[in-house]
């Protein structure tokens, strides 16, 4: 594979512009063929990249939150039309309370944020929040609906935002919703099956992912769109979130490309 013989000890203003002609290659590659439509990322490793650094987990966060907005360029650059990040999960309000805050406060920040953003504008970028945001202080419910209502009429790309999100917790609420629709006499037990308990999700109306990428080394979906990614391809990658490059991120989709999906068939 190219680069696959460079030394490792290359100088770095040297092998920067060779990755940047694999960039490249990769990028044309990938536009040859059938591009996912949907990406769905786990970002992991933030914290132990910050521990890595010497710096808090505070500082983990954002800098894993710049890359998330770097990524979302690359995927709308090769044409993925819908990317689903796991933002904050149900077993996330579990951790320390100090950064559980630093993190609701970010999260409220970058949703008001949305408003004066230029990449959203320019790219058109249809930001939506899935989870039980009834879970999440008021602020930050303001400022999801503040960031949905802006881009509510754009249609490129559309960026789900997973927050206070499990898939366990999302299957459980399908079947309150369906359970409670029984009671009132909308249909029986009978009607029941795999298409009314989709309708009932959280991400009714979003096509299944065809990738879930995570990043930091473990490999597992950790309670992620379980049931929508029932015939997903799974990539996880030895690095942590933050490190994640652009070459690592393509190598993915070339590799996606080239597998035989045959959705059980």
């Amino acid at each position: 594979m190219f680069l696959s013989s460079v030394p490792k000890k290359i100088p770095h203003f040297i092998l920067e512009p060779l990755y940047r002609v694999y960039e490249r290659k990769l990028i044309d590659e990938i536009k040859e063929d059938k591009v996912p439509r949907h990406l769905g990322l786990i970002m992991d490793g933030n914290r132990r990249f910050a521990a890595s650094r010497g710096l808090p987990n505070q500082a983990g966060h954002e800098i894993g939150m710049k890359k998330a907005e770097e990524l979302l360029g690359w995927a709308n650059e090769i044409g993925i039309k819908i990317v689903t990040i796991y933002a904050f999960s149900t077993e996330n309000f579990d951790r320390d309370s100090e950064e559980v805050s630093y993190i609701m406060d970010m999260l409220e920040k970058k949703f008001r944020e949305i408003k004066d953003s230029e990449v959203v504008k320019k790219n058109k970028i249809r930001i939506n929040a899935i989870g039980n945001i009834s879970m999440l202080p008021e602020n930050v419910r303001q400022a999801i609906e503040e960031g949905e209502s802006v881009t509510k009429d754009y249609s490129n790309m559309n960026l789900n935002i997973c927050v206070a999100y499990g898939g366990r917790m999302e299957i459980v609420e399908a079947i309150k919703k369906i359970l409670e629709n029984i009671k009132e006499g909308g249909f029986s037990t009978d009607d029941i099956d795999v298409k009314l308990l989709r309708e009932n999700l959280f991400t009714n109306g979003i096509p299944d992912p065809d990738i879930i990428l995570r990043t930091g080394g473990e490999k597992r979906l950790s309670n992620f769109l379980l049931f929508q990614s029932a015939y997903s391809e799974l990539f996880f990658l030895n690095v942590y979130f933050p490190l994640i490059r652009k070459v690592d991120f393509l190598r993915v989709i070339r590799d996606f490309q080239r597998r035989n999906r045959r959705f059980g068939r």
